[in-house]
């Protein structure tokens, strides 16, 4: 399938539904990255935008990057609305051809899954690359398939955090992982339901 094709798809969702008013960011960002320093932050693959808004809300300066450009400019939105617009910065970037510029001492990448071509491993790579001394890269993936998921395959692999740590193939002597896991959680859906859900969980912290 093509770029168009990714492209599309993903406006279709975003842009077929409504606009989220007041996006809650995803449970293991804030668990997790609650008591990091606030500094620069990315976030790939932002969505409807509630963790940007968190991490903005906790002192983040926040570059936020789509494929959907209904996304990054609902967010943008968002982001003006709260008086965030200073903190926020959004563009359109399609990961398979093109990564943000900067460095980051944060960069969020939550369930960066999708039913196109997508070189993960070398997207996450480029994201630990583009760590400060002392930054992390948090890695949330789907270790199970919810009843309202886009995927349905019973034989989908969902690899695993050390799978994935492994695909990126970082120097242990420059980056360390500080977490790798798989917890599970009752997570909502878009109508409502909830399911017991798996999430798999990543973080490399870049020592030097």
């Amino acid at each position: 399938m093509s770029t168009n094709d990714a492209v599309t798809f993903w406006e279709d969702v975003y842009g077929g539904r409504q606009a989220a008013t007041d996006p809650r960011p995803n449970q293991r960002l804030a668990q997790i990255a609650a008591g990091f320093p606030p500094g620069d932050a990315l976030d790939l693959g932002c969505g409807d935008g509630g963790d940007a808004l968190w991490l903005a809300r906790q002192g983040w300066r926040v570059t936020a990057v789509d494929i959907a450009a209904v996304a990054v400019e609902r967010l943008s939105g968002l982001a003006r609305a709260r008086g965030l617009g200073d903190r926020v910065v959004t563009a359109r970037h399609d990961l398979q051809e093109s990564f943000p510029r900067g460095t980051y001492d944060l960069i969020c990448a939550h369930y960066l899954q999708t039913p196109f071509a997508l070189d993960r491993a070398t997207v996450l790579r480029r994201a630990a690359h583009a760590l400060r001394p002392g930054g992390r890269l948090l890695v949330v993936d789907h270790g199970s398939a919810a009843p309202w998921s886009w995927n349905q395959d019973p034989d989908v692999h969902y690899p695993t955090p050390a799978e994935v740590a492994a695909g990126i193939g970082l120097d242990p002597v420059t980056w360390t992982v500080e977490r790798a896991d798989a917890p599970r959680r009752t997570a909502t859906g878009p109508d409502g339901r909830t399911a017991e859900v798996t999430d798999h969980i990543l973080l490399v912290r870049r020592t030097a």
